[in-house]
């Protein structure tokens, strides 16, 4: 295997380990069966209005016991990836986190730089350039929250733009809870972190979705926003020694 293959296997890793196993990337045959089995590129996602929640439906999402993201093994000497057969890896986020930090160590040297991976951003440079990021809101067009950054990554997971109605009209999306392999609906329909790397914002942005309203919270260490599916946002601060973010 690639040193690169072999990267975003330790990627695969990492998020679970740094997740709980709640990032699991290796549900790729649940995310099929949920109805993602094609590019959604240019497909209209649905409105939070159109995400069916009750109280009874939501909850946070659990890892599965097994742990199989787990059983993947990486050798870089030997420069092999073993896994069980059959379990397949998605790359997913991950692949957009992990891609924006390796073109981003590409243009370490240069004065300023931005790098956007499908919303997984990765800025720096030496001259400490500030760069504005706008969040977006799931519920309207105007940006939901204005961030400054120097040197560090931010990336959004939601259930929105990725969303679908199944064969029997209920609604769908392609964040998983792992413990069911059913789209997860925890509270949250969107969570943004800030991080030193735009993998482990990645992380964890979908962890905080996926862990619901309390403790999505403590998981954004860096800070960042969660939005509810009631429409309120929670903004979540950081100590400012590390990357600035200021409300619009």
């Amino acid at each position: 295997a690639s040193r690169l293959l072999r990267t975003l296997a330790h990627a695969v890793l990492t998020a679970g380990e740094r997740s709980g196993g709640l990032v699991d990337a290796t549900l790729v045959g649940e995310l099929e069966l949920a109805g993602y089995r094609t590019s959604r590129a240019g497909q209209p996602g649905l409105w939070p209005a159109e995400l069916a929640f009750d109280d009874a439906a939501r909850h946070p999402a659990r890892p599965r016991p097994d742990r199989p993201w787990s059983r993947i093994g990486v050798d870089d000497e030997g420069r092999t990836i073993t896994r069980p057969p059959g379990l397949r890896i998605d790359s997913g986020g991950l692949g957009k986190g992990l891609a924006a930090d390796l073109v981003a160590n590409t243009l370490s040297a240069h004065p300023a730089f931005a790098v956007d991976c499908a919303g997984d951003v990765r800025i720096g440079g030496t001259a400490g350039v500030v760069r504005r990021v706008l969040v977006a809101d799931p519920a309207g067009p105007e940006p939901l929250h204005e961030l400054e950054i120097v040197d560090g990554a931010v990336a959004t997971s939601g259930i929105t733009r990725r969303s679908w109605r199944s064969a029997s009209g209920t609604a769908a999306h392609h964040l998983l809870d792992p413990s069911t392999g059913l789209p997860a609906w925890t509270g949250v329909i969107q969570a943004t972190a800030l991080a030193p790397t735009a993998l482990e914002a990645e992380i964890l942005a979908k962890a905080a979705l996926l862990s619901g309203p309390r403790r999505g919270r403590a998981l954004l260490l860096h800070g960042g926003l969660l939005v509810f599916d009631d429409g309120s946002v929670d903004l979540i601060s950081r100590d400012d020694r590390e990357l600035a973010a200021q409300p619009a």
